[in-house]
């Protein structure tokens, strides 16, 4: 419910003791971390680990089995109607394969968002798409079909799309799946200058080494095995300093 959020304004995102059940099977549970305002936060682990579901639980597509996910003080698996749309718009969402509307041109599918939560005329709408497609370096892009992008361009128009409602917290899902290293190092770097310029908080889901140590302020690591957390905090210094063998085998590529 509202108000029931972190007391910590800086606090915008704040999982508290997650845990994701599936009959009798454990995804994992006693997942518990805050993300800060302004951070980019990540979410890491080998594939299977559960970071997607985490992901669609803390955005109130799955409830939990059990603990709490709030985003910017909201329960949004708890809430319907109206206050569900309006907690919506506060935040967007990337997905992996971008998932952009097909038969829309990437303009119109940047605008849409717009046109489903504001009343702004359609010129407006535009021009503010214009203006995203534009930072994320599409400007020429704009009367394009999404099957005429290629795979960094479409990840792009998935960042404008979900940049369209100037949220408050950025969720990013896989951004460098299936990109070259130097598409993905690109998309990297875009990634960096909206948090840094814009005070954007983001929320990454990945298991892209190089992305990690390249954007993440922090991150928390889940483990299939363990079924939960097994590290959290810089990236960098996890790297170097950690010695759970499951953690040095992501971070040095060592056999665990």
């Amino acid at each position: 419910m509202a108000g029931e959020g972190a007391a910590d304004p800086e606090i915008l995102v704040e999982a508290q003791g997650i845990a994701m059940r599936f009959g009798e099977q454990t995804l994992f549970e006693g997942v518990s971390f805050t993300v800060r305002r302004g951070e980019i936060f990540v979410i890491l682990g080998a594939s299977g680990c559960g970071k997607s579901t985490l992901l669609k639980i803390l955005i109130g597509l799955y409830p939990p089995s059990s603990g709490r996910a709030l985003v910017l003080g909201e329960e949004l698996c708890r809430l319907t109607g109206r206050r569900r749309l309006a907690a919506l718009s506060r935040i967007g969402v990337m997905w992996q394969q971008g998932a952009l509307l097909g038969s829309l041109d990437v303009l119109s599918n940047v605008a849409l968002p717009m046109e489903q939560h504001t009343a702004l005329p359609p010129e407006a709408r535009e021009a503010i798409a214009r203006a995203k497609l534009g930072l994320v370096g599409l400007g020429d892009a704009l009367r394009k079909l999404p099957a005429e992008l290629s795979g960094g361009m479409l990840k792009r128009a998935g960042i404008a799309r979900a940049l369209a409602l100037d949220p408050e917290v950025l969720f990013l899902d896989e951004p460098g799946a299936g990109l070259d290293p130097v598409t993905s190092a690109g998309l990297d770097r875009l990634i960096l200058t909206l948090a840094r310029e814009s005070g954007t908080t983001f929320v990454v889901v990945t298991h892209e080494l190089a992305s990690i140590l390249a954007i993440g302020d922090r991150c928390v690591m889940l483990d299939r095995q363990a079924r939960g957390i097994i590290a959290q905090g810089d990236p960098r210094r996890l790297r170097e300093e950690c010695d759970i063998p499951a953690v040095r085998a992501f971070f040095r590529r060592e056999a665990a």
